[in-house]
């Protein structure tokens, strides 16, 4: 006859709201990161003349949305 137990199977309630705080710690960061990627594009391409932006392919009106892409799209 086998006997088998598991011990480690339940985590603790402390352990779950561990893990529950450092996923919403680590959901905030990633969503800080990908808005500095977005404003620091949006400065850097704002700061462009529009003959600058003209001899890179991009109109003034298209920035907002390059600077979405480069921040929320992989």
């Amino acid at each position: 006859m086998t006997y088998f137990t598991d011990t480690a199977a339940n985590a603790t309630l402390i352990e779950r709201l561990m893990f529950t705080v450092s996923t919403a710690f680590a959901a905030t960061a990633e969503r800080q990161a990908k808005r500095r990627v977005y404003k620091t594009t949006m400065n850097e391409l704002g700061a462009l003349s529009n003959r600058d932006l003209a001899d890179l392919g991009i109109s003034r009106s298209e920035v907002r949305r390059i600077a979405w892409e480069a921040a929320y799209t992989h």
